[in-house]
C-alpha cells in the first residue's frame, strides 16, 4: 500500500486508509499488508494484525520511491499494488510494470476531478488495473479526463462506526462555550480555506439575515479554521447577523462527535466533496442533516434517503430545508447501515474478487 498518510495522522483520506488498512487486516485471504507512508506519523496508536509499515520513507519523493522499491524486492513478493492518493499513481505505475503485479487506485474527491497538472501522474493514472472510488460522482468527474473501462471500477464510500458517535445530551460545557443554551442550533463542519470556499459557510450566512425573521432563536456554529475565517467573520458582521454566528475555531478530535450534538441540524451546501464523511459522521450523531446536490454529500445521504438535498444556487430553498429541518426530532437512521464497516470490509473483499478475477 502506497499512501500519503495513515495512522497517525488526521483528515478525511488518513481515516479512509485506516479503514481500509484494518479491513485488509481482518480478511482471511490477506496474509500481510505493507504500507509505505510519505507522512510517518504517530505509530504508537493500535496497529492491525498483519500490517506493518515501512520504517525507510524520510520525506520527499525521491525517499519514497526508494522505500518502495525496497519493499517491493524483499523475499516472499507481493500480490496487489494498492495506490492510496492518485499523485502516487506515477511510483504504483513503476512498480507494476517492473514486478508485473496489479495497481488498484484510489480516489477521493477533487484530487481526481480534473486532470492532474503533472502529465506523469495522468499517464500512470491510467495504467490502474481498478479504479476505487469513494462516490459515484469522483467516478463520473474522473472518467470524463480519463475513459477506464467501466469493468475496471468499484465504489467503496466512507465507513461509519457508529458505536463511536451515537445520540446523547448537548454538552454542559460546550453549551456554556458557545453562548448556545435555550438557542437552535445549525452547524457546519471544515476548513476554511480560502482558495475552496466550497464548504457552504457562505450560502448559510447568506440566508441568516431571512431566517433571523422567523426563527430568532436561531445559532449558526461553525466548527474548523482556517485562513478564510477573517473573511466570514467580516461577512457575518456586514449582513448584521455576527450575534447569530459562532466560530468554535479547530477543536480536538476528541470531542467532535460532542460538537455534533451541539446540533439541531448539519447544513453543508457544498460543491466540491467527494463524499462528506462528516454527513455520516452528524447522522451517526443522530443530526438531521442538509446536503448538496452538486457534490458528493448526496451519496452521503443517499440521494434524499437519509437526509434533504438542496441546491446551494437556491437560498430561499436552503432556507427552507432549514426551517424543515431544525425541529425534526434527533435519531440515528437506521439506513446509516449501508455505511457500516462490515459492509466497508465486504466491498474491499468484492474489489480485490474483482482484481484476481481479471487477472485469470
Amino acid at each position: 500500500m502506497l499512501a500519503t498518510d495513515a495512522q497517525g495522522n488526521l483528515g478525511g483520506i488518513s481515516q479512509y486508509n485506516i479503514d481500509v488498512i484494518e479491513a485488509l487486516s481482518g480478511l482471511a485471504e490477506v496474509e500481510s499488508v505493507v504500507v509505505v507512508a510519505m507522512s510517518p506519523g504517530d505509530r504508537s496508536e493500535h496497529v492491525p494484525p498483519k500490517v506493518r509499515y515501512s520504517a525507510r520513507p524520510r520525506g520527499g519523493v525521491s525517499s519514497f520511491l526508494r522505500a518502495s522499491l525496497f519493499e517491493a524486492m524483499k523475499p516472499g513478493g507481493f500480490d496487489i499494488i494498492y495506490c492510496a492518493h492518485i499523485d502516487l499513481m506515477p511510483v504504483a505505475a513503476l512498480l507494476g510494470k517492473i514486478f508485473r503485479k496489479p495497481v488498484v487506485l484510489a480516489i477521493y474527491g477533487i484530487d481526481a476531478w480534473w486532470v492532474p497538472k503533472r502529465k506523469l501522474t495522468e499517464r500512470a493514472s491510467g495504467m490502474a488495473t481498478l479504479v476505487l472510488s469513494i462516490s459515484q460522482i469522483t467516478l463520473d468527474r474522473f472518467r470524463e479526463w480519463n475513459p477506464i473501462d467501466i469493468h475496471r471500477t468499484a465504489i467503496v464510500p466512507n465507513a461509519i462506526r457508529v458505536e463511536q458517535f451515537g445520540r446523547a445530551e448537548r454538552n454542559s460545557i460546550l453549551v456554556e462555550r458557545y453562548g448556545l443554551e435555550g438557542r437552535k442550533v445549525i452547524m457546519t463542519f471544515g476548513r476554511m480555506h480560502p482558495d475552496e470556499q466550497a464548504k457552504g459557510f457562505d450560502q448559510v450566512i447568506d440566508v441568516l439575515p431571512t431566517l433571523r425573521e422567523t426563527r430568532p432563536d436561531l445559532t449558526y456554529l461553525l466548527v474548523g479554521d482556517g485562513g478564510d475565517r477573517k473573511r466570514l467573520e467580516e461577512k457575518a458582521e456586514a449582513l448584521g447577523v455576527d450575534d447569530m454566528v459562532v466560530f468554535t475555531g479547530r477543536i480536538p478530535e476528541e470531542t467532535k462527535a460532542d460538537h455534533y450534538r451541539l446540533a439541531d441540524a448539519y447544513v453543508m451546501p457544498s460543491r466540491l466533496e467527494g463524499f462528506g464523511f462528516v454527513v455520516i459522521e452528524a447522522l451517526a450523531c443522530g443530526i438531521p442533516v442538509i446536503a448538496s446536490k452538486l457534490d458528493g454529500t448526496a451519496e452521503a445521504v443517499r440521494g434524499g434517503e437519509l437526509g434533504l438535498i438542496v441546491d446551494p444556487d437556491e437560498p430561499e430553498a436552503l432556507r427552507q430545508a432549514i426551517v424543515q429541518t431544525i425541529d425534526v426530532p434527533k435519531e440515528v437512521p437506521t439506513g446509516l447501515e449501508y455505511f457500516s464497516f462490515e459492509n466497508f470490509q465486504a466491498r474491499i473483499r468484492a474489489a480485490l474478487a474483482k482484481v484476481s478475477e481479471m487477472q485469470r
